[in-house]
């Protein structure tokens, strides 16, 4: 169990509020396909990746975004016990999916800079630290189903 300080928890449940999901989510999936198009792999089904504007314009990409932020939520809703509320998908990213787990902290740093962009000054070093120490706990708690 991860022990947050109030200034952690008031900081994140902060930061959701302030971000627009339709807007974030798209972004940092787009950053993380374009930044490391390794990860492109996973995402076949959603047809043209071929280049930074064909992702950053495909509808997929940004639905996948949304869907990213809306499990994100759910941590937040969830933050003493994250790892209960995301075992059902990491069995499903880890068994099904079989996705790579260093993509997770990928995925998350991608996040980060976004969040950072939208924050603009009241991203302090304080703030950021507790939005990543967030981040890690959500990726830990998305690789706890890994072998």
């Amino acid at each position: 169990m991860v022990a947050w300080t109030d200034f952690e928890r008031v900081t994140i449940k902060d930061i959701f509020s302030k971000i627009d999901y339709e807007v974030v989510g798209p972004a940092a999936i787009s950053r993380c396909l374009i930044v490391y198009p390794w990860t492109q792999r996973y995402f076949a089904g959603f047809g043209n990746l071929y280049n930074a504007a064909a992702i950053t314009s495909n509808p997929k990409v940004a639905a996948h975004g949304k869907v990213v932020m809306q499990g994100l939520e759910k941590a937040v809703k969830n933050m003493d016990n994250i790892k209960a509320t995301f075992t059902e998908l990491s069995t499903l990213h880890s068994e099904k999916l079989q996705v790579d787990p260093d993509n997770f902290m990928l995925l998350g740093d991608c996040l980060a800079i976004v969040v950072a962009s939208q924050l603009g000054e009241d991203f302090t070093p304080e703030v950021h630290a507790a939005f990543q120490k967030f981040l890690a706990v959500v990726v830990s708690s998305l690789r706890r189903q890994y072998y």
